[in-house]
C-alpha cells in the first residue's frame, strides 16, 4: 500500500487506516493534485468518521443505517479515535474543505435530520452513500477489485470530470514563435492574451517571449537560458512581472504588467525592478497593459514616468509617460 502521508506523529495503526482511506478515495477517482499532506489527512479523517470506521472497513455505515453526522460530531469522532485535537470551532472546514470533494462525487450525502435546512447549516447530517458503503466493506477482500471495477464502470470519476472542466476553462494563446499555450480563465489572462497577440506584434517587433505568469501557474512559460544570458535576477524571485519579452534587434527587455485589479508600473515598482536588474545587459522597457480606458483611468495617477501604457481596446496606440526615453514610433 502506498504511503500518502509521510510526515505524521501518529501511531502506526492510525497512519495505516488513514493511508487505507486515501487509497480507497484515489481508487474511486478523488483528485489529490495540489493538496498538501495535511489536507489529504483531514479529508481521510472526515471520511473515516462519516463511515464509522476506526479499524475495520467491514463495519462501515451508510445513510441506510440511519447514520447522519453533524460537522461538530465528525470533529468529536476524529479527536477521540485518531489522535487529533481539532477545535470545535473548525466545523465549517469539514463542510467547505474536508468533505467537499466527497460530496461532489456523491460518495458522501448531505441530507441530514433537518430536511429543508440550508446547505451551510452545521446541523445537517453527513453519511456515506449506500452504494459506496457496499464497495468499501469489501476493501482488502478477494471481491475488492471486482467490486471496484463495477462501482467505477457507470459513474464518471470526479478527477476526470474536474480535468475536463479545467480544460474547458482555458484561454488559448499563441506566442510570436507560433508556440501554443493555454491560460486559465479570467479577465487578467484575457488581457495577457491581448498583450501577447496584439501588443507585441505592433510594438515589440522580433520579440521573443521569455516568461509568462498565469494566475493559476506562476511560471507557465519560461526561457530560463535566455534570461540568464541577460543577467536576469534569480528566477525563483516572486517579484517577476506578468510578461517578459526580449527584442534582440533593439536589445530591449520588455517588462509588462497586465493590470486587472492591481499592479501597474508605479514609481516604486519600476525602482524595485531597476535595482534587481542593475546587471541586466538589455535596456529596460516598462509597460502597463489595461483592457479598457476605464481601467486605465482608475490607475493613471499611480503610473511611473518614463513608462508606457497600452490599452487593449485601442491596440494601435501607446500612452507615453513623458521622460528622456521613448519606446519608439509605431
Amino acid at each position: 500500500m502506498k504511503n500518502y502521508i509521510t510526515k505524521s506523529n501518529k501511531s502506526k495503526a492510525v497512519q495505516k487506516i488513514i493511508n487505507e482511506a486515501l487509497e480507497i478515495l484515489e481508487c474511486v477517482g478523488i483528485p489529490f493534485n495540489n493538496k498538501s499532506e495535511r489536507a489529504l489527512e483531514k479529508m481521510a479523517l472526515s471520511f473515516l468518521a462519516v463511515a464509522g470506521v476506526v479499524k475495520d472497513w467491514k463495519k462501515a455505515k451508510s445513510s441506510e443505517d440511519n447514520v447522519h453526522l453533524k460537522t461538530r460530531e465528525i470533529i468529536q469522532i476524529i479527536n477521540k479515535n485518531f489522535e487529533e485535537n481539532i477545535s470545535p470551532g473548525s466545523y465549517d472546514d469539514i463542510r467547505r474543505k474536508d468533505l467537499k470533494l466527497l460530496v461532489l462525487a456523491d460518495l458522501v450525502v448531505n441530507s441530514g435530520v433537518n430536511k429543508g435546512s440550508a446547505t451551510n447549516d452545521p446541523t445537517r447530517g453527513y453519511a456515506l452513500h449506500p452504494d459506496f458503503k457496499k464497495l468499501i466493506v469489501s476493501y482488502k477482500t478477494t471481491d475488492w477489485e471486482k467490486n471496484l471495477k463495477s462501482f467505477n464502470k457507470n459513474r464518471p470519476l470526479l478527477s476526470e470530470v474536474l480535468a475536463r472542466k479545467r480544460n474547458l476553462d482555458k484561454i488559448p494563446v499563441k506566442l510570436p514563435s507560433g508556440k501554443p499555450l493555454e491560460l486559465s480563465l479570467g479577465e487578467h489572462n484575457v488581457l495577457q492574451k491581448a498583450i501577447i497577440e496584439d501588443f507585441l506584434p505592433r510594438f515589440g517587433s522580433d520579440c521573443e517571449v521569455l516568461y509568462i505568469g498565469d494566475t493559476s501557474n506562476k511560471i507557465l512559460h519560461i526561457e530560463e537560458t535566455e534570461l540568464k544570458k541577460l543577467n536576469f535576477f534569480e528566477l525563483s524571485h516572486d517579484e517577476l512581472p506578468d510578461i517578459i519579452a526580449f527584442s534582440k534587434k533593439n536589445n530591449w527587455l520588455y517588462l509588462i504588467e497586465a493590470v486587472h485589479s492591481s499592479g501597474p508600473m508605479s514609481e516604486t515598482r519600476v525602482l524595485e525592478l531597476k535595482k534587481m536588474l542593475k546587471k541586466c545587459k538589455a535596456e529596460l522597457i516598462f509597460v502597463t497593459g489595461f483592457l479598457t480606458r476605464t481601467e486605465f483611468r482608475k490607475w493613471m495617477l499611480d503610473i511611473a514616468w518614463e513608462t508606457e501604457v497600452w490599452i487593449a481596446d485601442n491596440p494601435d496606440h501607446l500612452v507615453h509617460f513623458n521622460g528622456h526615453k521613448f519606446l519608439g514610433a509605431y
